[in-house]
């Protein structure tokens, strides 16, 4: 089918933005080669939430443990494979450090106080940073994107997949997770909304084994363990999940439970890395998961179609269901020296959404039934190195290409219908369709890290990228620039500016699939399917922070987009596949304020962000749009549907002798809806709590702990769509008051 031709839009992403850390700042890491430390000026920020240091102050801290390691090591006449790993971790970074981008970062520490901690979905820990908003199907916007993220481990490029709505990362892998946004370096293109860094567990933190038992409200019931640890050259990781609960997708009336929302989910994460040397290391990646979701259900809806020999049906008895695949290996060669350090990464990744309808009752309710079949696989290479060419001069360079093709296999059950849209026949009839799309991703970038002054850092280069794909040929040189100020030890101030070059996925319906369905109940109202354009932008941003002596540190940060062909996603059908559609001209601005206080076991933090979007003239995909919408966006600017205006977040956490309780206040508002996106959804303010308890020293086990979270404490009833906007299908709600209880046992 095309992809929802039959729908009222549906887009999706969220709403609700935090800070556990918020710091911006540019900095070259230290590389430190065979056990020596060799450190080259690195720029200051602000500190970020307790617990993390800033860049350069957790790499002083760092070698003071690595030192201290090695001190240990002699004595016990252990190996030194955790100072060695370090060394690669820090080289690695230096690869591709942020250089005037504004990163948010979180650790492993920080990652405990999200509601449900290492067994939070991975979009949760996002939503905790700002400029972060949430939306439905486990979405989150950044700076008001559709999307546009780029997922890396240890460094790497993650081919992306389709859209749903699995958390096919597993929070419990991550060491620590960065965000990056705002003027990125040259060494990052195509999806520049964010680039969301994941350092996986490694070195000390492998030598831990452990079973978790996770569950509570909404029948939940998720299970998992991590094993991992190192000998000789060697290091490994292995982690795995099950989870079973009843929400698995928003519940679209504001009922406490769902009707028809089970979701069963297994994942598998493996990671081992072999050191050749004190200099070279070949790792690999591997990760895979499946998950199964019941589409929930709407009782009372009206039956709209007569379907021969079928009694009396009822809505909530619908049957719809949807399963996600995704497979990625990713292999890693990493060479440091004295002043050159490379990675060479091949990978590989293959996914599927599998949309499965209810014949009988989605043809009485929607006068549709489709079955979808929608794969992919992506193949690639990405290359990175620096190389200190003077003493003020770092030069990187790196390519970067990939190929990716994509399958969508529908069959569709429709009824015929006369010119007015009425139904002619109680017979359905099956129209079957196959298509596909390849795309072609290519790039390549050279830049050079200069520090002019004492405290005075410009990181300036250029990539060219290249989109060559069954509907579209495009390419373009980009410029970028970051200025870095330290103005004092504990004041920076950045200005950049970024050229973007962000192709569309590789999903495009032509208009000969399109005229399949003439005259049928999934018929269009046009029969436009113009291929979505890469978008091309051009980015500004300016940002300070500050840490005060009193443990108290604020961050201040805006921006501004220009874009042609601004892209975006919808969702314009029952089954959960996101459509790329784009609009000629748009622009996106905004701001983000965070600040935090730490003070020996007490953490307090709070954010806040503010985004506004105007876009004109659909220039693609208009074939999913209603004709009166269509016109009046082409001499209208409108908001885009995911524009979360207002985002906050604030919070405080307390540890002390083995306990930790934590309390987090959420609040969003602004996400559109109505007819162009002219109106607004409601505000909400969720209120989540916690505490930990951590038990040593009980024999034969290394540790227990045990946790309760109680998410949503005054059970407010929040609605984050209502149906309607430009891409949004149906009503969805926050989820209700939950209580959650774990038990992690270490041995």
């Amino acid at each position: 089918m095309p992809r929802g031709v039959k729908s009222v839009p549906y887009a999706a992403l969220a709403l609700w933005c935090a800070l556990p850390v918020a710091q911006s700042y540019a900095e070259t890491l230290p590389a430190i080669h065979a056990g020596q430390s060799k450190t080259s000026g690195h720029l200051k920020a602000g500190t970020p939430h307790p617990g993390v240091l800033p860049v350069s102050e957790q790499h002083k801290t760092a070698q003071a443990k690595h030192t201290q390691q090695q001190r240990m090591d002699v004595a016990t006449g252990k190996t030194e494979a955790v100072t060695v790993h370090a060394a690669f971790n820090s080289a690695r970074a230096r690869i591709a450090p942020n250089l005037g981008a504004v990163a948010y970062r979180m650790g492993q520490a920080q990652i405990n106080t999200t509601p449900g901690g290492e067994n939070a979905a991975f979009n949760q820990v996002l939503l905790r940073m700002p400029g972060v908003v949430m939306d439905s199907f486990g979405e989150e916007h950044v700076r008001g994107e559709h999307g546009g993220l780029t997922y890396r481990i240890n460094g790497v490029l993650l081919p992306e997949g389709l859209n749903g709505f699995g958390q096919e990362l597993d929070t419990r892998i991550i060491d620590s997770v960065t965000l990056m946004t705002g003027t990125l370096p040259a060494q990052f293109g195509f999806r520049t909304a964010g680039i969301v860094d994941v350092t996986a567990k490694s070195g000390s933190s492998l030598n831990n084994r452990e079973i978790s038992l996770y569950g509570g409200s909404y029948n939940s019931f998720n299970p998992s363990f991590q094993v991992g640890g190192s000998k000789g050259q060697w290091e490994y990781f292995v982690s795995g999940s099950f989870n079973r609960n009843n929400i698995g997708i928003e519940n679209p009336t504001p009922a406490f439970r769902a009707t028809h929302d089970v979701t069963e989910q297994g994942k598998a994460f493996g990671y081992a890395s072999y050191h050749f040397d004190d200099t070279s290391r070949l790792s690999l990646l591997t990760s895979v998961s499946d998950a199964n979701f019941e589409i929930p259900n709407a009782a009372g809806l009206p039956k709209l179609y007569a379907i021969q020999n079928v009694g009396d049906v009822h809505s909530q008895d619908v049957n719809d269901r949807q399963n996600e695949q995704n497979y990625y290996v990713v292999l890693s060669y990493q060479k440091t020296g004295n002043r050159l350090n490379y990675q060479i990464s091949p990978y590989f990744r293959y996914g599927g959404i599998h949309y499965t309808p209810d014949p009988v009752r989605d043809m009485v309710f929607q006068g549709v039934a489709e079955k979808e079949n929608n794969t992919f696989t992506t193949g690639g290479l990405q290359f990175d190195a620096s190389y200190e060419a003077l003493k003020a001069h770092t030069i990187r360079f790196g390519v970067l290409g990939q190929y990716t093709s994509e399958k969508l296999w529908t069959r569709t059950d429709t009824l015929p219908v006369d010119e007015a849209g009425f139904q002619t026949s109680t017979h359905p009839t099956s129209i079957q369709d196959n298509t596909g799309n390849w795309a072609a991703e290519a790039g390549a970038y050279l830049q050079d890290e200069w520090k002019l002054l004492k405290g005075v850092t410009l990181n300036y280069g250029v990539r060219y990228d290249r989109f060559e794909a069954s509907f579209d040929h495009e390419g373009q040189a980009s410029p970028r620039a970051n200025l870095v100020w330290e103005v004092d030890r504990s004041t920076t101030v950045h200005f950049g500016y970024s050229r973007y070059f962000a192709p569309p996925t590789a999903q495009y319906i032509g208009q000969s699939t399109l005229l399949k369905f003439a005259g049928t109940t999934n018929s269009p109202e046009n029969f436009n399917a113009t291929a979505t354009k890469v978008e091309r932008s051009n980015y500004f941003d300016i940002g300070l922070s500050h840490r005060f002596t009193q443990g108290l540190s604020i961050t201040v940060d805006g921006f501004y987009k220009q874009a042609r062909n601004l892209g975006d996603l919808g969702q314009f059908g029952r089954a959960v596949i996101l459509t790329p559609f784009s609009y000629r001209t748009g622009k996106v601005y905004g701001a983000e304020f965070g600040g935090n206080y730490h003070y020996k076991g007490l953490t307090v933090f709070g954010n806040f962000s503010f985004v506004n979007t105007a876009a004109k003239d659909v220039n693609s995909a208009q074939y999913q749009f209603p004709a009166d919408e269509l016109a009046y966006i082409r001499t209208h600017a409108i908001k885009l549907d995911h524009e979360g205006e207002f985002t906050s977040s604030a919070g405080a956490s307390y540890g002390w002798a083995g306990n930790k309780a934590y309390v987090d206040f959420l609040y969003g508002y602004g996400l559109r809806s109505g007819f162009a996106n002219t109106e607004k959804q409601p505000s909400y303010h969720i209120i989540n709590i916690g505490y930990e308890h951590t038990f040593k020293n009980i024999r034969p086990l290394k540790g227990l702990k045990l946790r309760v979270d109680v998410m949503n404490l005054f059970d407010e009833r929040y609605q984050i769509r209502n149906g309607s906007g430009l891409g949004v299908f149906m009503s969805q709600y926050g989820q209700r008051r939950a209580g959650y209880l774990t038990a992690v046992i270490q041995f």
